[in-house]
């Protein structure tokens, strides 16, 4: 997860520093205009989640309403486990009861239109919102048109589980049929993309089913980039776990997938085409639908944002966070959503009370899991420089060579992060 906090980062403190980090959030005085400030959040992810209940801890004061038009959240952390038969879906399934009883109120309804001039918000089947604050967190959409043949009926035969929920129980489904001794291919876009080491981690557990109940099975990774996040570590991780059952075909080996055949399952690539008894298709991304509507998104597809309050370039008094911000060096992750909106809230309760909002740094600590009992993490530490976020100093990765009693102890701690992470976010 990541935070806000100027201690040296460790595995320890990134991960048990969460609500603390919601501490450090300014409480103003109790001003006439602090009172009457109506702040409207759409999309609840950890970021917009984590953004209204940080805004309410600040200010009780102040009107928090959460647009949100699905009455429980599918986490998307640990959704690879689902897939890979290890969780249930149950676990990963969070409402908004907690939120309300905060006194936050919570629309259950899709936002449809913005005016950024009279900063108004519509809804599908609900009342129409004002705000004096508008924060956008509506995570990422896809951009089918960069995928030829793929869209959302595509989907249906060639799932791409990355919005969990309903794709990853068919993904897992599509593995239980398939007889053993058959192939499972998993289409990597280029970033910038939603939590870059997932598919890599879902690969490893793909793996890891595979080997314990389809032994002569296979996974192959098709790859729009050469390089990735701790690619040293799962690599190893796949020679010692895997053998020959998991193969990655980079961009530079013919990986990158051109477009897709639905009606064949057929994936087709720069140097050849496939045809797998299961094809996972990850298409490239974008900001969620809502911020194009606002005017938020550029020509990239992508929200950029002033690093330090996070206002978008594009559109007044309107924030976003998460994914569909153009963040820099900061990952498009959960833990990155929370942090940014903590660090959104606080930057606006000191807009609303009229003071300059203050430099976040934000820290943090991504966990990856290839299988039971094997974890490793990865910790790095971001500023604002010029529009983006960057990484500075004082970061961590696990060590390539780690025994088996570090990498079982990081699996273990990947559970406590997110048992802490997700009841910070929904109570």
């Amino acid at each position: 997860m990541i935070l806000m906090t100027t201690r040296p980062v460790t595995r320890r403190n990134a991960m048990f520093g969460i609500t603390a980090a919601a501490a450090t959030l300014v409480r103003p005085s109790m001003s006439r205009a602090q009172s009457a400030g109506r702040i409207v959040v759409i999309g609840g992810g950890f970021g917009g989640t984590a953004c209204a209940r940080a805004l309410k801890r600040a200010n009780a004061a102040l009107q928090i309403t959460l647009v949100e038009p699905n009455k429980v959240f599918i986490a998307c952390p640990f959704s690879n486990e689902v897939i890979a038969g290890l969780r249930g879906i149950e676990a990963q399934q969070f409402g908004y009861d907690k939120l309300a009883a905060d006194g936050i109120t919570i629309i259950d309804q899709a936002a449809t239109r913005i005016d950024p001039q009279q900063r108004r918000v519509t809804t599908s089947d609900g009342p129409s919102l004002t705000y004096d604050r508008l924060v956008l967190s509506p995570g990422i959409d896809f951009h089918f048109d960069a995928l030829p043949g793929y869209d959302d009926a595509a989907s249906e035969k060639m799932p791409h589980a990355w919005k969990a929920g309903a794709q990853t129980l068919l993904l897992r489904k599509q593995l239980e049929a398939m007889a053993d001794g058959g192939t499972v291919a998993i289409a990597i876009p280029a970033n910038p993309t939603r939590c870059p080491p997932a598919p890599y981690e879902r690969a490893s557990l793909i793996a890891h089913y595979l080997k314990t109940k389809k032994p002569r099975s296979k996974v192959l990774v098709l790859d729009a980039k050469d390089g990735f996040p701790q690619q040293r570590l799962f690599e190893k991780a796949w020679k010692d776990l895997y053998g020959g059952m998991l193969e990655r075909v980079a961009l530079s080996q013919g990986g990158r997938v051109t477009s897709v055949d639905p009606s064949t399952n057929t994936i087709i690539t720069e140097f050849g085409n496939y045809t797998p008894d299961v094809a996972n298709v990850i298409p490239p991304q974008r900001a969620g639908r809502i911020a194009g509507i606002a005017g938020a998104t550029d020509m990239t597809g992508w929200c950029p944002i002033d690093p330090v309050t996070f206002e978008s370039k594009l559109v007044p008094n309107i924030h976003v966070i998460g994914d569909a911000c153009l963040g820099g060096g900061i990952p498009k992750s959960a833990s990155a959503a929370s942090t940014q909106g903590k660090a959104c809230a606080a930057a606006i309760v000191n807009l609303l009370a009229g003071r300059s909002a203050e430099t976040p740094r934000l820290t943090g600590v991504c966990y990856n899991t290839v299988a039971p009992a094997y974890g490793f993490s990865l910790a790095g530490n971001y500023q604002p420089k010029g529009d983006i976020f960057v990484e500075v100093e004082g970061g961590a990765t696990s060590p390539a060579d780690a025994p088996s009693e570090l990498r079982a102890r990081e699996a273990v701690e990947a559970e406590r992060w997110f048992q802490t992470i997700t009841a910070d976010t929904f109570g």
